[in-house]
């Protein structure tokens, strides 16, 4: 959740820690904080809130050195005030530390550590760790390693040492920690967005690992103390993309990348080869030889993994379940050996769907992923990999990953329809247009705009949605929800008269996907149904049908296209309806409250 950032090298390390925070700020924004080893021993300047506080604070007294930690949080242990933002320190300051997850053990060694003298000031579960390492004998890698070691729970930690100038170590277990080489300095963080600035060249490092940087370069060790090498990795990323380019939020310029997006991941899919997912793992006798598929995901990537059941089942003819991967995890899943699990994150280090990878894998299934960072954990734990091509994803609400996603679970289902020795030759050319239907679907923002202002003073809005659009029903309320504060429901329209119902009236906005498919008119009675509540009734739909025009109080318009392609596009009018009611609200659309970009604890 929280980014934490270390640089070791030959320039400045302020500006270069403060600007990587600035491309990690999505992962936690209740306050922030730098350590920086200078002449005269650990500086350490936090600010409680956004990242432009502490950056006034280090403009306003500046701080001198080429070794530095950094750390934007989201809060876990107390409240977001400036006592418990990080970097913290041990009582005497001979260590500070940055930490993303949560120490589960924390309280039997913090009333160890008070029985020994030492005097705690947050209330964090982190500050053990400063108090740990400075009490600790040795150099501060064999500080480290034995440290981990006391350690339950999940934590990424990077830490410096006043007594060890020029070195850094960095551990985890759990989230995620991507360290970066540069000529002369090196770089660790929480997330390749903020390496991709100074260098493409980086490696990931595994569960147990600690690593010793310096600008040297890194030393590893891994979970048994034996020093270990990781394979690099060369980041396909522009540091153009984490740049908002123009556009006024991060999530408005993703949103328009996506038929860019789509089409790059068609394009690594399939390219010249065709339908065959040889390269990713799959041939087309192993897509014959298995019985069933399982999606694990959370949040948006689980409503793209119920589209893809929709794919999979009708489109290849297997069977497929999709499950919550926080709810898959702890319960005892039938997976058969011959049956592919996949799971789909776009960061690739989720950690509930890592975990229920790790089940799958303990069960002898098939494991792949469908991710969108490459080396990221998801990859390294899969043997089927699908790689999605969106570039990096800052804002918080994920657009372009999750059209992304529903580019390779369709693709996936070609192939393996293809493999059936059923191929839909048609529907596979039609595919290679859809970045021309999105770039179609962007032009009705217009449309939207209006219906926007009319939203902009709900309480209240249900969504509603039959067959491969009710996902997508379900991922408009939740993309209305997280960035405009709007209380939404995604339902099937069918569904309606079995409960929900019973809330409408004419200050309960219903939106209804209607577009041309085969459940057009048992949608469009569905909606009649709303109308005569007196509920305000907003379709995103066919543009061409007489009735919907009649009953829409604003129609915004889809093109008629193949059905596994409406899920793709139509869910675009329902992110720029999130986004312009969000902006109207006054929201903070990138960066909304409670929320972090990667979930990377439970």
């Amino acid at each position: 959740m929280c980014g934490i950032v270390g640089y070791v090298g030959f320039r400045q390390a302020v500006p270069l820690v403060l600007e990587a925070l600035r491309r990690l700020e999505y992962r936690g924004y209740d306050s922030a904080g730098i350590a920086v080893h200078t002449d005269s021993g650990l500086a350490v300047l936090r600010a409680e809130g956004k990242l432009v506080n502490l950056l006034e604070k280090a403009y306003a007294a500046p701080v001198s050195g080429q070794v530095a930690i950094g750390h934007t949080r989201w809060a876990t242990h107390g409240p977001p005030v400036e006592r418990n933002a990080h970097p913290h320190t041990d009582d005497q300051k001979l260590c500070a530390v940055v930490h993303n997850g949560i120490i589960e053990n924390y309280v039997e060694l913090k009333e160890e550590l008070k029985r020994e003298g030492a005097q705690f000031s947050s209330d964090t579960d982190s500050e053990v760790i400063a108090h740990l390492l400075a009490r600790e004998r040795g150099s501060l890698l064999e500080r480290a390693l034995s440290v981990r070691r006391r350690l339950s729970g999940q934590f990424a930690v990077v830490a410096m040492d006043r007594r060890e100038n020029g070195v850094l170590v960095a551990f985890r277990q759990g989230p995620p920690l991507v360290v970066g080489f540069g000529e002369g300095e090196t770089l660790v963080a929480s997330d390749p967005a903020a390496v991709v600035s100074l260098t493409r060249r980086c490696l990931h490092l595994e569960d147990g690992d600690v690593a010793l940087l310096s600008p040297q370069g890194v030393q590893i060790f891994d979970a048994t103390d034996r020093p270990v090498s990781r394979p690099e990795v060369v980041l396909d990323w522009d540091p153009g993309q984490v740049e908002r380019g123009g556009y006024k939020h991060f999530m408005l310029k993703e949103i328009h990348e996506q038929p860019g997006a789509c089409a790059q991941t068609l394009q690594v899919l399939v390219g010249e080869r065709g339908f065959d997912l040889t390269p990713w793992g799959l041939p087309p006798e192993l897509l014959r030889s298995l019985s069933s598929v399982h999606l694990v995901a959370c949040g948006t990537s689980w409503h793209a993994a119920l589209v893809g059941k929709f794919y999979l089942e009708t489109l290849a003819g297997v069977p497929c379940r999709v499950d919550y991967a926080s709810e898959f995890r702890y319960r005892e899943p039938l997976v058969p050996p011959s049956s592919l699990v996949v799971g789909i994150t776009q960061s690739g280090e989720t950690a509930d769907t890592l975990a229920a990878m790790r089940l799958a894998k303990d069960k002898q299934a098939l494991v792949g992923s469908i991710c969108n960072v490459r080396g990221a954990m998801a990859e390294r734990l899969s043997e089927v990999k699908l790689p999605t091509s969106a570039g990096p994803e800052i804002g918080v609400a994920s657009t372009k990953a999750f059209t992304s996603q529903l580019v390779a679970l369709l693709v996936l289902a070609l192939a393996w329809r293809r493999a059936r020795g059923e191929a839909d030759e048609a529907l596979e050319r039609r595919l290679f247009h859809l970045p021309y239907d999105l770039q179609q679907a962007l032009h009705t923002d217009s449309s939207v705009e209006g219906v926007a202002g009319e939203l902009q003073h709900a309480r209240n809005a249900l969504y509603l949605g039959r067959g491969v659009l009710y996902p997508i029903a379900l991922e408009g309320a939740l993309k209305l929800k997280e960035i405009s504060y709007v209380h939404a429901e995604g339902y099937p329209a069918g569904e309606m008269k079995h409960g929900p119902i019973a809330l409408l009236d004419e200050d309960f906005p219903v939106i209804g996907l209607c577009p041309a498919f085969e459940l057009t008119e048992k949608t469009l009675s569905n909606l009649e149904e709303v109308r005569a509540r007196k509920a305000p009734v907003y379709v995103v739909g066919d543009g061409e049908h007489p009735r919907l025009r009649e009953i829409a109080q604003r129609l915004v318009p889809l093109p008629r296209l193949p059905w596994p392609l409406l899920p793709i596009v139509a869910v675009v009018p329902l992110q720029l309806l999130a986004y312009r009611v969000a902006v109207l609200r006054g929201c903070d659309v990138d960066q909304p409250r409670n929320l972090a970009k990667s979930v990377t604890v439970e």
